[in-house]
């Protein structure tokens, strides 16, 4: 199969069988595909495409993102994990704002210069949103052909991606530029899957290596494992009087840079190390301890046990709202900020826990 071929084999199947309905396909503009694609990167379209509606809800035009508030744009990414995504498209939309008078940019090495986007990503928004004739290569092109091409090793070694661009770059068509881009997507990522890949509805399967030698599932090369540390750390949900939660924002990079988060002591998980940690370093006086189980949060790194601890604040500090890092927050009316996803559900469940500790000691209220 030629190159022309195996695209208007492509082409052929999208007509039919393609994803024509997804929420940032009508009025494809630049701002519109950036925002999609930057979401789409390692997140599923099931799980992206509310928080899509909703950032644009939001946030229609990139003027308005650049005006917004980061704790605004974090608090709507809040559950979508890589947070370092939202920081970085915030980021780029003030370069955007300020540097080219609002508009996107349209030259490839612009786009990739702005942070957060790489050459994938900026051949996407240049391909889908003005039919620029760039090749792409995410995850769901890079399974296709390694498959097609039965490339040997893992994609992420620089060897064996430059190969793969190669092979990205003769496929591509001068023509229908944009549709074969989102043709060779929705291949990869409903026909051509990680698993129990569809091979008899793929137009492709005639001529690709994989099938033909019986080792589909052999492709692509898996990454090198390496073994994942374990990280541990104590989070405090501390209530005072009027039933408010603690929270601290994080450093503005690093993981989970710029989100609200619990404070976290080191210090034994004992009541009585909690205690004064808490009275030193929060100058809060605390009692009615609950330390509950610990709970993993898997990062793409390390793994993260999160031990919750419980506990009323006896007396308050007013240092503490002198701190703009600090804030005492209601979890019955919640504010719009950017909150870590191990921290929002412990927040959701404060209540329930506390209720349960109370019924357990046989306390009424």
């Amino acid at each position: 199969m030629t190159t022309s071929e195996f695209s208007t084999a492509l082409l052929r199947w999208h007509d039919e069988h393609g994803r024509h309905d997804l929420p940032w396909q009508s009025n494809m503009t630049a701002y519109r595909v950036w925002i999609s694609e930057i979401m789409l990167q390692q997140t599923q379209v099931t799980t992206v495409i509310p928080y899509y509606l909703k950032f644009m809800e939001h946030f229609p035009d990139l003027e308005s993102l650049a005006k917004a508030e980061l704790d605004q744009v974090l608090h709507l990414w809040t559950g979508l994990g890589y947070y370092a995504r939202a920081r970085n498209l915030h980021a780029a939309a003030k370069i955007v704002v300020n540097d080219y008078a609002g508009k996107f940019p349209n030259v490839l090495d612009t786009v990739i210069s702005l942070p957060g986007i790489g050459r994938s990503t900026a051949s996407a928004i240049l391909a889908l949103s003005d039919q620029q004739h760039h090749a792409i290569l995410d995850g769901n092109v890079k399974r296709v052909l390694t498959r097609y091409y039965a490339v040997e090793g893992w994609p992420g070694k620089r060897q064996v991606e430059q190969q793969l661009w190669q092979h990205a770059e003769a496929l591509t068509p001068t023509k229908k530029t944009a549709q074969y881009t989102q043709a060779i997507m929705d291949l990869g990522a409903t026909v051509c899957t990680r698993s129990k890949a569809k091979c008899d509805d793929c137009p492709l399967h005639k001529n690709c290596l994989a099938f033909k030698t019986n080792t589909v599932s052999h492709y692509p090369a898996s990454k090198p494992k390496k073994t994942i540390p374990v990280k541990t750390t104590i989070m405090l949900l501390l209530r005072n009087s009027e039933k408010q939660v603690l929270l601290q924002q994080r450093p503005p990079s690093g993981i989970w840079g710029g989100l609200w988060s619990l404070p976290e002591a080191d210090c034994k998980a004992s009541k009585q190390s909690l205690s004064s940690w808490a009275l030193k370093r929060l100058n809060l006086k605390i009692n009615n301890i609950i330390i509950e189980p610990s709970l993993r949060h898997t990062f793409s790194h390390f793994h993260l046990d999160i031990t919750p601890v419980y506990a009323s604040v006896i007396t308050d500090s007013p240092a503490i709202m002198e701190q703009a890092d600090t804030v005492w927050y209601n979890t019955n009316e919640p504010d719009s900020r950017g909150l870590a996803a191990p921290v929002k559900k412990l927040l959701d469940t404060h209540n329930d826990v506390i209720a349960d500790a109370k019924v357990m000691a046989g306390v009424t209220t």
